[in-house]
Protein backbone atom coordinates (compact mmCIF):
# COMPACT_ATOMS: atom_id res chain seq x y z
CA UNK A 1 0.00 0.00 0.00
CA UNK A 2 1.24 3.46 -0.79
CA UNK A 3 1.17 6.89 0.76
CA UNK A 4 -0.99 9.40 -1.07
CA UNK A 5 -2.89 12.64 -0.64
CA UNK A 6 -6.15 12.37 1.26
CA UNK A 7 -9.31 13.28 -0.64
CA UNK A 8 -11.26 15.64 1.65
CA UNK A 9 -14.54 14.27 0.30
CA UNK A 10 -13.44 10.72 1.09
CA UNK A 11 -12.16 11.71 4.52
CA UNK A 12 -15.45 13.41 5.34
CA UNK A 13 -17.36 10.35 4.18
CA UNK A 14 -15.23 8.09 6.40
CA UNK A 15 -15.78 10.42 9.33
CA UNK A 16 -19.51 10.26 8.68
CA UNK A 17 -19.35 6.47 8.91
CA UNK A 18 -17.86 6.59 12.43
CA UNK A 19 -20.44 6.75 15.17
CA UNK A 20 -19.24 7.72 18.62
CA UNK A 21 -20.89 5.62 21.30
CA UNK A 22 -22.67 7.29 24.20
CA UNK A 23 -21.48 4.65 26.67
CA UNK A 24 -17.88 3.85 27.50
CA UNK A 25 -17.08 0.30 28.59
CA UNK A 26 -15.05 -0.49 31.66
CA UNK A 27 -12.20 -3.00 31.37
CA UNK A 28 -14.65 -5.67 32.58
CA UNK A 29 -16.96 -5.02 29.65
CA UNK A 30 -19.57 -2.97 31.53
CA UNK A 31 -20.76 0.21 29.81
CA UNK A 32 -21.21 3.44 31.74
CA UNK A 33 -25.00 3.17 31.64
CA UNK A 34 -24.90 -0.22 33.34
CA UNK A 35 -25.61 -2.34 30.27
CA UNK A 36 -23.00 -5.02 29.72
CA UNK A 37 -21.12 -5.05 26.46
CA UNK A 38 -22.36 -8.60 25.92
CA UNK A 39 -25.96 -7.44 26.21
CA UNK A 40 -25.34 -4.50 23.90
CA UNK A 41 -24.00 -6.85 21.22
CA UNK A 42 -26.88 -9.30 21.70
CA UNK A 43 -29.54 -6.58 21.46
CA UNK A 44 -27.85 -5.05 18.42
CA UNK A 45 -27.84 -8.34 16.50
CA UNK A 46 -31.46 -9.13 17.33
CA UNK A 47 -32.48 -5.64 16.21
CA UNK A 48 -30.75 -6.21 12.86
CA UNK A 49 -32.75 -9.38 12.26
CA UNK A 50 -30.46 -12.17 13.43
CA UNK A 51 -31.79 -15.00 15.61
CA UNK A 52 -29.95 -16.72 18.44
CA UNK A 53 -28.81 -20.29 17.87
CA UNK A 54 -26.94 -21.66 20.85
CA UNK A 55 -23.88 -19.48 21.22
CA UNK A 56 -24.15 -18.02 17.69
CA UNK A 57 -26.51 -15.99 15.52
CA UNK A 58 -28.10 -16.78 12.18
CA UNK A 59 -30.69 -15.59 9.66
CA UNK A 60 -33.94 -17.59 9.67
CA UNK A 61 -34.89 -19.37 6.45
CA UNK A 62 -33.53 -18.73 2.98
CA UNK A 63 -31.07 -15.84 2.78
CA UNK A 64 -32.73 -13.78 0.04
CA UNK A 65 -31.53 -10.53 -1.49
CA UNK A 66 -34.23 -8.67 0.42
CA UNK A 67 -33.15 -10.22 3.73
CA UNK A 68 -29.60 -9.06 3.08
CA UNK A 69 -30.89 -5.55 2.32
CA UNK A 70 -32.87 -5.65 5.56
CA UNK A 71 -29.77 -6.63 7.56
CA UNK A 72 -28.03 -3.52 6.21
CA UNK A 73 -31.04 -1.19 6.43
CA UNK A 74 -30.29 0.23 9.88
CA UNK A 75 -26.67 0.94 9.00
CA UNK A 76 -27.73 2.58 5.73
CA UNK A 77 -30.21 4.72 7.65
CA UNK A 78 -27.49 5.79 10.08
CA UNK A 79 -25.19 6.71 7.21
CA UNK A 80 -27.88 8.75 5.44
CA UNK A 81 -28.58 10.61 8.67
CA UNK A 82 -24.90 11.42 9.19
CA UNK A 83 -24.54 12.48 5.56
CA UNK A 84 -27.69 14.62 5.57
CA UNK A 85 -25.77 17.90 5.82
CA UNK A 86 -23.67 16.97 2.78
CA UNK A 87 -26.79 15.95 0.84
CA UNK A 88 -28.65 19.14 1.78
CA UNK A 89 -25.67 21.31 0.84
CA UNK A 90 -24.70 19.69 -2.46
CA UNK A 91 -27.69 17.55 -3.38
CA UNK A 92 -29.39 19.92 -5.82
CA UNK A 93 -26.17 20.47 -7.79
CA UNK A 94 -25.23 16.78 -7.81
CA UNK A 95 -28.71 15.49 -8.64
CA UNK A 96 -28.46 17.39 -11.93
CA UNK A 97 -25.88 14.80 -13.01
CA UNK A 98 -28.53 12.05 -13.04
CA UNK A 99 -30.62 11.40 -16.13
CA UNK A 100 -34.35 11.02 -16.40
CA UNK A 101 -35.48 8.22 -18.67
CA UNK A 102 -36.67 10.73 -21.24
CA UNK A 103 -33.07 11.95 -21.69
CA UNK A 104 -31.77 8.58 -22.85
CA UNK A 105 -31.67 7.15 -26.33
CA UNK A 106 -30.25 3.66 -25.65
CA UNK A 107 -28.64 3.43 -29.10
CA UNK A 108 -26.84 6.74 -28.51
CA UNK A 109 -25.39 5.92 -25.08
CA UNK A 110 -21.74 6.99 -25.22
CA UNK A 111 -19.89 5.76 -22.10
CA UNK A 112 -16.96 7.85 -20.90
CA UNK A 113 -14.56 6.86 -18.11
CA UNK A 114 -13.76 9.70 -15.70
CA UNK A 115 -11.11 9.11 -13.06
CA UNK A 116 -12.00 10.71 -9.73
CA UNK A 117 -9.50 13.23 -8.37
CA UNK A 118 -9.34 14.35 -4.72
CA UNK A 119 -11.44 17.39 -3.84
CA UNK A 120 -13.16 17.54 -7.21
CA UNK A 121 -16.77 17.76 -8.33
CA UNK A 122 -16.39 14.14 -9.44
CA UNK A 123 -15.35 13.20 -5.92
CA UNK A 124 -18.49 14.78 -4.50
CA UNK A 125 -20.60 13.05 -7.15
CA UNK A 126 -19.01 9.69 -6.33
CA UNK A 127 -19.75 10.22 -2.64
CA UNK A 128 -23.33 11.28 -3.37
CA UNK A 129 -24.06 8.36 -5.72
CA UNK A 130 -22.54 5.88 -3.27
CA UNK A 131 -25.30 6.74 -0.82
CA UNK A 132 -27.82 5.10 -3.17
CA UNK A 133 -26.46 1.60 -2.53
CA UNK A 134 -28.73 -0.56 -0.33
CA UNK A 135 -25.63 -2.27 1.06
CA UNK A 136 -23.43 0.50 2.51
CA UNK A 137 -20.34 1.16 0.45
CA UNK A 138 -16.92 0.30 1.81
CA UNK A 139 -14.28 3.00 1.57
CA UNK A 140 -11.55 0.58 0.51
CA UNK A 141 -8.02 0.32 1.86
CA UNK A 142 -4.53 1.32 0.78
CA UNK A 143 -4.23 1.73 -2.98
CA UNK A 144 -7.42 3.18 -4.40
CA UNK A 145 -8.67 4.14 -7.85
CA UNK A 146 -12.16 5.53 -8.33
CA UNK A 147 -13.99 6.05 -11.60
CA UNK A 148 -17.27 7.46 -12.80
CA UNK A 149 -18.88 6.25 -16.01
CA UNK A 150 -20.76 9.09 -17.72
CA UNK A 151 -22.94 9.16 -20.82
CA UNK A 152 -21.60 11.47 -23.52
CA UNK A 153 -25.06 12.03 -24.99
CA UNK A 154 -26.29 13.92 -21.92
CA UNK A 155 -23.25 14.19 -19.60
CA UNK A 156 -25.17 12.23 -16.95
CA UNK A 157 -23.93 9.53 -14.60
CA UNK A 158 -24.21 5.92 -15.74
CA UNK A 159 -22.48 4.34 -12.76
CA UNK A 160 -19.26 4.06 -10.81
CA UNK A 161 -16.63 1.64 -9.61
CA UNK A 162 -13.68 1.69 -7.24
CA UNK A 163 -10.63 -0.53 -6.90
CA UNK A 164 -8.69 -0.98 -3.68
CA UNK A 165 -6.26 -3.30 -1.95
CA UNK A 166 -7.61 -6.86 -1.66
CA UNK A 167 -7.97 -8.61 1.66
CA UNK A 168 -4.94 -10.73 2.51
CA UNK A 169 -6.91 -13.86 3.39
CA UNK A 170 -9.47 -14.96 0.81
CA UNK A 171 -9.44 -18.74 0.49
CA UNK A 172 -11.57 -18.89 -2.69
CA UNK A 173 -9.05 -16.64 -4.47
CA UNK A 174 -5.94 -18.22 -3.02
CA UNK A 175 -7.03 -21.81 -3.72
CA UNK A 176 -8.06 -20.91 -7.27
CA UNK A 177 -4.70 -19.26 -8.00
CA UNK A 178 -2.79 -22.04 -6.22
CA UNK A 179 -0.85 -19.65 -4.02
CA UNK A 180 1.44 -20.57 -1.17
CA UNK A 181 1.62 -18.15 1.74
CA UNK A 182 4.89 -16.78 0.34
CA UNK A 183 3.42 -16.37 -3.15
CA UNK A 184 0.54 -14.36 -1.77
CA UNK A 185 2.80 -12.21 0.39
CA UNK A 186 5.08 -11.35 -2.53
CA UNK A 187 2.58 -11.01 -5.36
CA UNK A 188 -0.74 -9.83 -3.94
CA UNK A 189 0.44 -6.42 -5.13
CA UNK A 190 -0.55 -7.47 -8.68
CA UNK A 191 -4.20 -7.86 -7.61
CA UNK A 192 -6.85 -5.24 -6.90
CA UNK A 193 -10.34 -5.70 -5.50
CA UNK A 194 -13.42 -3.95 -6.86
CA UNK A 195 -15.18 -2.83 -3.69
CA UNK A 196 -17.84 -0.65 -5.36
CA UNK A 197 -19.41 -1.55 -8.71
CA UNK A 198 -22.75 -0.61 -10.19
CA UNK A 199 -25.01 1.55 -12.30
CA UNK A 200 -27.41 4.21 -11.09
CA UNK A 201 -30.99 4.59 -12.30
CA UNK A 202 -32.24 4.69 -14.96
CA UNK A 203 -29.16 3.00 -16.48
CA UNK A 204 -29.43 0.25 -13.88
CA UNK A 205 -32.79 -0.63 -15.42
CA UNK A 206 -30.98 -1.17 -18.73
CA UNK A 207 -28.50 -3.65 -17.24
CA UNK A 208 -25.98 -0.83 -17.11
CA UNK A 209 -24.24 -2.59 -14.22
CA UNK A 210 -22.71 -5.06 -16.68
CA UNK A 211 -21.30 -2.18 -18.72
CA UNK A 212 -19.81 -0.52 -15.64
CA UNK A 213 -18.29 -3.79 -14.41
CA UNK A 214 -16.86 -4.66 -17.83
CA UNK A 215 -15.12 -1.28 -18.06
CA UNK A 216 -12.96 -2.25 -15.08
CA UNK A 217 -11.12 -4.46 -17.57
CA UNK A 218 -10.31 -1.61 -19.95
CA UNK A 219 -6.88 -0.43 -21.06
CA UNK A 220 -7.67 2.98 -19.62
CA UNK A 221 -8.05 1.56 -16.11
CA UNK A 222 -4.89 -0.53 -16.39
CA UNK A 223 -2.91 2.51 -17.54
CA UNK A 224 -4.32 4.66 -14.73
CA UNK A 225 -3.19 2.01 -12.27
CA UNK A 226 0.31 1.86 -13.73
CA UNK A 227 0.67 5.64 -13.73
CA UNK A 228 -0.09 5.75 -10.04
CA UNK A 229 1.32 2.53 -8.60
CA UNK A 230 3.86 0.91 -10.91
CA UNK A 231 6.95 1.86 -8.90
CA UNK A 232 5.49 3.00 -5.59
CA UNK A 233 6.73 1.81 -2.20
CA UNK A 234 4.52 -0.26 0.07
CA UNK A 235 3.75 1.53 3.35
CA UNK A 236 3.35 -1.67 5.36
CA UNK A 237 6.23 -3.66 3.86
CA UNK A 238 8.48 -0.63 3.17
CA UNK A 239 9.70 -1.92 -0.19
CA UNK A 240 9.35 -0.92 -3.80
CA UNK A 241 7.65 -3.22 -6.26
CA UNK A 242 6.73 -3.23 -9.93
CA UNK A 243 3.02 -3.59 -9.42
CA UNK A 244 1.42 -4.81 -12.64
CA UNK A 245 -2.35 -5.20 -12.54
CA UNK A 246 -3.06 -8.74 -13.82
CA UNK A 247 -6.11 -9.76 -11.78
CA UNK A 248 -9.20 -8.13 -10.29
CA UNK A 249 -11.44 -9.74 -7.71
CA UNK A 250 -14.87 -8.74 -6.49
CA UNK A 251 -17.66 -10.18 -4.37
CA UNK A 252 -21.39 -10.00 -4.86
CA UNK A 253 -23.27 -7.73 -2.46
CA UNK A 254 -26.58 -9.62 -2.44
CA UNK A 255 -25.89 -13.31 -2.82
CA UNK A 256 -26.04 -14.49 -6.42
CA UNK A 257 -24.87 -11.70 -8.73
CA UNK A 258 -26.95 -10.75 -11.75
CA UNK A 259 -24.24 -8.29 -12.84
CA UNK A 260 -21.23 -10.62 -12.92
CA UNK A 261 -23.03 -13.77 -14.01
CA UNK A 262 -22.12 -14.65 -17.62
CA UNK A 263 -20.21 -11.39 -18.06
CA UNK A 264 -17.56 -11.99 -20.70
CA UNK A 265 -15.99 -9.71 -23.31
CA UNK A 266 -14.83 -11.48 -26.51
CA UNK A 267 -11.02 -11.63 -26.61
CA UNK A 268 -11.04 -9.62 -23.40
CA UNK A 269 -11.79 -9.89 -19.69
CA UNK A 270 -14.14 -12.56 -18.34
CA UNK A 271 -15.79 -12.66 -14.94
CA UNK A 272 -15.12 -16.11 -13.48
CA UNK A 273 -17.03 -17.36 -10.46
CA UNK A 274 -14.36 -19.00 -8.30
CA UNK A 275 -16.25 -19.75 -5.10
CA UNK A 276 -17.97 -18.08 -2.19
CA UNK A 277 -16.91 -16.33 0.95
CA UNK A 278 -17.30 -18.25 4.19
CA UNK A 279 -20.01 -16.01 5.61
CA UNK A 280 -17.50 -14.62 8.08
CA UNK A 281 -16.74 -10.99 8.88
CA UNK A 282 -17.72 -7.86 10.77
CA UNK A 283 -20.26 -6.05 8.55
CA UNK A 284 -22.90 -6.43 11.30
CA UNK A 285 -20.65 -4.90 13.98
CA UNK A 286 -20.75 -1.24 12.96
CA UNK A 287 -21.35 2.16 14.46
CA UNK A 288 -21.80 2.35 18.21
CA UNK A 289 -21.29 -1.37 18.78
CA UNK A 290 -17.92 -1.31 17.02
CA UNK A 291 -16.98 1.83 18.95
CA UNK A 292 -17.78 0.04 22.21
CA UNK A 293 -15.58 -2.89 21.21
CA UNK A 294 -12.72 -0.59 20.27
CA UNK A 295 -13.17 1.50 23.43
CA UNK A 296 -12.98 -1.68 25.48
CA UNK A 297 -9.61 -2.50 23.95
CA UNK A 298 -8.45 1.06 24.58
CA UNK A 299 -9.41 0.76 28.26
CA UNK A 300 -7.41 -2.45 28.55
CA UNK A 301 -4.41 -1.01 26.71
CA UNK A 302 -4.66 -3.34 23.73
CA UNK A 303 -2.49 -2.20 20.77
CA UNK A 304 -5.27 -2.75 18.19
CA UNK A 305 -7.31 0.08 19.71
CA UNK A 306 -4.82 2.75 18.68
CA UNK A 307 -4.48 1.45 15.12
CA UNK A 308 -5.80 3.44 12.23
CA UNK A 309 -7.39 2.28 9.01
CA UNK A 310 -4.54 3.26 6.73
CA UNK A 311 -1.37 1.22 7.18
CA UNK A 312 -3.10 -1.46 9.27
CA UNK A 313 -4.58 -3.33 6.31
CA UNK A 314 -8.18 -4.27 5.51
CA UNK A 315 -8.43 -6.75 8.41
CA UNK A 316 -7.99 -4.16 11.15
CA UNK A 317 -11.68 -4.00 12.10
CA UNK A 318 -11.88 -7.78 12.14
CA UNK A 319 -8.91 -7.97 14.50
CA UNK A 320 -10.42 -5.33 16.77
CA UNK A 321 -13.75 -7.14 16.93
CA UNK A 322 -12.24 -10.55 17.62
CA UNK A 323 -9.84 -9.30 20.28
CA UNK A 324 -12.57 -7.39 22.15
CA UNK A 325 -15.11 -10.22 21.93
CA UNK A 326 -12.68 -12.78 23.26
CA UNK A 327 -11.52 -10.43 26.01
CA UNK A 328 -15.08 -10.23 27.38
CA UNK A 329 -15.52 -13.98 27.19
CA UNK A 330 -17.32 -14.37 23.85
CA UNK A 331 -16.04 -16.83 21.26
CA UNK A 332 -15.21 -14.54 18.34
CA UNK A 333 -16.37 -17.06 15.75
CA UNK A 334 -19.84 -17.22 17.32
CA UNK A 335 -20.39 -13.56 16.39
CA UNK A 336 -18.20 -13.14 13.32
CA UNK A 337 -19.64 -16.23 11.59
CA UNK A 338 -22.76 -14.44 10.28
CA UNK A 339 -23.52 -16.97 7.55
CA UNK A 340 -24.10 -14.48 4.71
CA UNK A 341 -22.10 -15.99 1.86
CA UNK A 342 -21.11 -13.92 -1.15
CA UNK A 343 -20.00 -15.06 -4.57
CA UNK A 344 -16.34 -14.41 -5.36
CA UNK A 345 -15.40 -13.50 -8.92
CA UNK A 346 -11.99 -13.19 -10.55
CA UNK A 347 -11.31 -11.10 -13.65
CA UNK A 348 -7.95 -11.94 -15.28
CA UNK A 349 -6.46 -8.95 -17.08
CA UNK A 350 -3.53 -10.79 -18.64
CA UNK A 351 -3.21 -13.93 -20.75
CA UNK A 352 -0.40 -15.14 -18.48
CA UNK A 353 -1.93 -13.93 -15.20
CA UNK A 354 -1.30 -17.23 -13.42
CA UNK A 355 2.38 -17.38 -14.33
CA UNK A 356 2.84 -13.77 -13.23
CA UNK A 357 1.15 -14.49 -9.90
CA UNK A 358 3.23 -17.65 -9.42
CA UNK A 359 6.46 -15.78 -10.15
CA UNK A 360 7.25 -17.67 -13.39
CA UNK A 361 6.75 -14.66 -15.69
CA UNK A 362 7.80 -11.04 -15.30
CA UNK A 363 6.45 -9.70 -18.61
CA UNK A 364 2.66 -9.25 -18.78
CA UNK A 365 0.60 -10.14 -21.85
CA UNK A 366 -2.41 -7.89 -21.38
CA UNK A 367 -6.02 -8.95 -22.01
CA UNK A 368 -7.46 -5.48 -21.55
CA UNK A 369 -9.36 -3.76 -24.37
CA UNK A 370 -10.13 -0.10 -25.10
CA UNK A 371 -13.14 1.23 -23.23
CA UNK A 372 -14.83 2.11 -26.53
CA UNK A 373 -14.72 -1.51 -27.72
CA UNK A 374 -16.02 -2.83 -24.41
CA UNK A 375 -18.82 -0.26 -24.43
CA UNK A 376 -19.88 -1.10 -27.97
CA UNK A 377 -20.13 -4.79 -27.12
CA UNK A 378 -22.13 -4.17 -23.93
CA UNK A 379 -24.56 -1.85 -25.68
CA UNK A 380 -25.24 -4.37 -28.44
CA UNK A 381 -25.32 -7.40 -26.13
CA UNK A 382 -27.34 -6.13 -23.17
CA UNK A 383 -28.43 -2.50 -23.06
CA UNK A 384 -30.17 -1.95 -26.40
CA UNK A 385 -31.96 -5.33 -26.32
CA UNK A 386 -33.20 -4.63 -22.78
CA UNK A 387 -34.54 -1.22 -23.84
CA UNK A 388 -36.49 -2.88 -26.65
CA UNK A 389 -38.00 -5.49 -24.33
CA UNK A 390 -38.76 -3.18 -21.42
CA UNK A 391 -39.34 0.57 -21.79
CA UNK A 392 -40.09 1.18 -18.10
CA UNK A 393 -36.80 3.07 -17.73
CA UNK A 394 -38.40 5.96 -19.63
CA UNK A 395 -40.70 6.74 -16.70
CA UNK A 396 -37.81 7.31 -14.29
CA UNK A 397 -37.68 10.88 -12.92
CA UNK A 398 -34.22 11.98 -11.79
CA UNK A 399 -35.88 14.19 -9.18
CA UNK A 400 -36.53 11.06 -7.13
CA UNK A 401 -32.79 10.67 -6.46
CA UNK A 402 -32.53 13.66 -4.13
CA UNK A 403 -35.85 13.05 -2.40
CA UNK A 404 -34.88 9.43 -1.71
CA UNK A 405 -31.60 10.42 -0.06
CA UNK A 406 -33.22 13.21 1.96
CA UNK A 407 -36.02 10.98 3.25
CA UNK A 408 -34.24 7.62 3.33
CA UNK A 409 -36.96 6.22 1.09
CA UNK A 410 -36.83 2.81 -0.60
CA UNK A 411 -34.62 2.67 -3.66
CA UNK A 412 -36.45 -0.52 -4.67
CA UNK A 413 -39.17 1.69 -6.19
CA UNK A 414 -36.78 2.24 -9.12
Amino acid sequence: MTAKSIDPELAAFQEGHHSVGTSSPSPSGETSNGISLKSAIHNHLLKLGFSRNGSGYFVDGEVTKQKIRNLHAAQRGDILERQSCFVETHGTELADHFASGSQIDPRSIDPKLVQVSPGSLESRLFRFASLLWSVPVSQGFGRRLRFLVKDGQNDCLVGLFALGDPVFNLSARDNWIGWTHEDRRDRLVHVMDAYVVGAVPPYSQLIGGKLVAALMGSKEVRRAYERRYLDRQSVIRQRKHRARLVLLTTTSALGRSSIYNRLSIPEGPRFLRIGTTKGFGHFHLYGEVFDLLRDHLEKTGHPYASGNRFGMGPNWKLRVARAALEDIGIDGDSILKHGIEREVYAIPLAENWKKVLSGEHQRVRSLTKPAAEISEFCLDRWIVPRSERDASFRSFDSGSILSTLLTGGPEAAW
